[in-house]
């Protein structure tokens, strides 16, 4: 039986984590899910992509709770509502980070350009998503910002990595959007879809820093 400190424990970790899902996605990310449903063979790629964010997620999660884990060990994660705690204090310092990030896209915007690979995605088969949507999630920077605060999030509610599922499942299911959009609306969402893809590869510098301003507003709201 779980107790009812347990079940409050877990409901304000999934309130705390679960709108960082939307961060984790914003970005290029989307932007690669949406190109795979305009490819040759968009159902196959996307399943194969959408696999690779979910064991990338899980496994960035799992490695960011270990290791915040490790830190609380030398010291100590401190209370929620405490905000001098290790956990706040790592979590305050990853909000500066995105904050630096959302500066420099907006000195760049002008200069920015869509990462190369993701034209290559174009020709991409199944093994190729897969990898891409493992590679997406573990190499980048905002990700990993990301699941590094679910993990001082689980440290200091002494919470283990089932408490994060929800947070896991919420990401895939935003990679999945572009995907249920195609098989849903049909014929309409064939012709939309690469309307939506170049739009996307052209302002995302905009997207990106949207991203960092979610992720830093969520963070910080208690």
């Amino acid at each position: 039986m779980i107790g009812r400190r347990g079940l409050e424990g877990q409901a304000a970790v999934d309130l705390q984590i679960l709108p960082l899902a939307i961060t984790m996605m914003a970005g290029p990310q989307i932007v690669a899910a949406v190109i795979l449903v305009t490819t040759a063979r968009p159902v196959r790629v996307s399943l194969a992509f959408l696999l690779g964010v979910a064991v990338a997620t899980a496994a960035g999660v799992a490695l960011a709770r270990g290791l915040c884990g490790l830190l609380g060990q030398v010291v100590s994660p401190g209370s929620p509502a405490d905000r001098g705690s290790a956990a706040s204090v790592v979590q305050l310092v990853l909000v500066g980070l995105l904050a630096l990030v959302a500066v420099k896209n907006v000195v760049k915007r002008r200069t920015v350009e869509p990462p190369k690979w993701l034209g290559a995605l174009m020709e991409a088969g199944p093994r190729k998503a897969l990898t891409t949507g493992l590679l997406i999630i573990l190499l980048m920077p905002s990700d990993i910002v990301v699941m590094l605060t679910v993990g001082a999030n689980l440290v200091q509610h002494r919470a283990g990595l089932a408490a994060a599922l929800p947070f896991i499942a919420a990401t895939v299911l935003i990679a999945a959007l572009p995907l249920l959009v195609y098989l849903l609306l049909g014929d309409r969402a064939r012709r939309a879809m690469p309307r939506l893809r170049e739009w996307l590869a052209a302002h995302s510098s905009v997207v990106n820093v949207g991203a960092c301003l979610i992720f830093i507003v969520l963070i910080l709201t208690p």
